[in-house]
């Protein structure tokens, strides 16, 4: 009788989008790319954003139970994601990098920053996915 397999850790990385700050989605969806989880054996780049995972399955809030249905139609144990949305002033922006297990389902480890302009942020972002995969 063979050994049971181990069970391998799926990582699923959903692209960043934002109309209104589209290098800021780019920079992000590119950090989240590169990002290697701890405990992770497998990572997958979905094709769609969280957004879309998640109209696709009607469920839109952004509560673990959702976040939760989003890894199961993925297949993924993990889920990591970036949203970006306007700041509290004109042209700042705020980005908020989660990781979501999706076994334990509980609310995501994040990090978030208020940025002053796009490129600033396009350029710090990686920071933020460096605090929630380490």
């Amino acid at each position: 009788q063979a050994p049971p397999q181990p069970k391998v850790v799926t990582l699923a990385i959903l692209p960043a989008e934002s109309d209104a700050f589209p290098a800021a989605a780019k920079a992000a969806t590119d950090s989240l790319a590169q990002a290697h989880g701890s405990g992770v054996d497998r990572t997958q780049l979905s094709k769609v954003s969280l957004e879309v995972v998640q109209l696709s399955i009607e469920c839109v809030e952004a509560t673990p139970a959702c976040y939760q249905a989003v890894g199961h139609s993925l297949a993924a144990d993990r889920l990591l994601f970036a949203q970006i949305a306007p700041g509290p002033k004109k042209k700042q922006l705020k980005v908020t990098v989660s990781l979501f297990d999706v076994q334990v389902a509980a609310p995501p480890k994040t990090a978030e920053a208020v940025f002053k302009t796009e490129k600033e942020a396009s350029s710090k972002i990686g920071e933020l996915v460096t605090e929630v995969t380490k």
